[in-house]
């Protein structure tokens, strides 16, 4: 069951949040530009009004003892995209934890009001905030 949405004061505004991706759902061919990139589904939240974007937290990842970079790619998520927690606020969101049974380190993005989307203007944000954390080879950030 999902927890409602809240912003984790634990979670300081230098904290660096890690969305991974996967080639098959978040990777696009753009036409105009000739390039693969990543698609702005990538930065969305689930659905359901509460969901939020599935996130892991790179301090928590650290202070157990892991290599973040090993820990977030798997043969589904190949690649990694991440940002500051202060970037993700300025974008009128949230950033909180939310362990789950096969990830501890797990947390949420979500929208500061119940959608159930986020809004264009965010998702795009987010697009632009967005580094590589692990890169996938000729795919271009947005």
């Amino acid at each position: 069951m999902a927890i409602d949405p809240y912003d984790e004061a634990q979670i300081s505004a230098t904290d660096t949040i890690i969305r991974r991706i996967n080639r098959e759902q978040h990777v696009v061919w753009d036409e105009n530009r000739q390039k693969h990139r990543i698609s702005t589904k990538a930065y969305n939240k689930s659905s359901g009004l509460k969901s939020g974007m599935s996130v892991d937290i790179e301090k928590l990842i650290i202070n157990a003892g892991e290599d973040p970079t090993t820990y977030v790619t798997t043969p589904v998520f190949t690649g990694s995209v991440k940002f500051s927690a202060s970037d993700v606020r300025m974008l009128n969101l949230w950033v909180g934890y939310e362990p789950v049974q096969e990830n501890p380190h797990h947390g949420e993005v979500w929208a500061t009001t119940e959608k159930k989307s986020f809004s264009d203007g965010q998702k795009s944000g987010l697009a632009n905030i967005a580094r590589w954390y692990v890169e996938l080879p000729e795919v271009d950030l947005a």
